[in-house]
């Protein structure tokens, strides 16, 4: 990646396109979701199988993509060695994606990059989330489904208060959306800042994410 590019302007679209079998299954089941008409809400944190959201039983087919060495060889151009996964969101309708979706993030300081896959192509951009509001990104990608992950460096501490300005801010905006309780990933190098990578590994019992999508 040409993370020169990336720093002088905040985001970079990656040219080597991710391989057909790590986008393919998750791309078929973001077409038969699309199909379903869920609420946005139930397509965030997609990547976690101890989850609510509406395609827990294959969350492992997008949390391959967020693993995955090709994408995270860019991400670490970008971010650095240590690397923490911390949320994931499918956008079939990515008229929905909050390009201010800084003020959101509870990670502190703030610092991360926002992962774009179009599942359909392979196609792969990085931005950088704190210009990100303010960047000319060349998106939604290619059409179709898009997939987005939220990474963090492990530098930063990852705040549970569900006081904390972004949390409360999150919780306001999306009800049914709780970062309280996200479980995060640390996928490459060290922690740093004293995160918790125990909350939020439980199977949840049923709620809102088996319930009928829309009519």
């Amino acid at each position: 990646m040409d993370s020169g590019r990336y720093q002088a302007q905040g985001w970079f679209p990656v040219p080597a396109r991710l391989d057909a079998t790590l986008c393919v299954p998750a791309s078929l089941v973001a077409h038969t979701l699309a199909a379903r008409r869920p609420w946005q809400e139930q397509l965030s944190g997609i990547h976690n199988p101890f989850g609510r959201h509406a395609a827990v039983d294959d969350a492992w087919k997008f949390l391959d993509i967020a693993e995955s060495p090709a994408v995270l060889d860019a991400v670490e151009a970008a971010l650095g060695p240590d690397i923490i996964l911390w949320d994931s969101e499918l956008y079939n309708d990515f008229r929905a994606f909050a390009f201010d979706e800084a003020q959101y993030w509870p990670v502190d300081p703030l610092a991360g990059v926002v992962a774009v896959v179009a599942l359909d192509s392979g196609a792969l951009l990085l931005a950088d989330i704190a210009r990100l509001a303010e960047a000319t990104v060349p998106l939604p990608l290619d059409g179709g489904p898009q997939y987005v992950l939220r990474y963090m460096p492990a530098t930063s501490q990852f705040n549970r208060d569900p006081g904390y300005p972004s949390t409360r801010r999150a919780a306001e905006a999306r009800p049914l959306v709780n970062y309280v309780t996200r479980p995060l990933w640390l996928l490459r190098g060290e922690d740093r800042a004293g995160n918790d990578f125990g909350a939020g590994f439980v199977i949840p019992a049923p709620r809102w994410a088996r319930m009928p999508a829309r009519s």
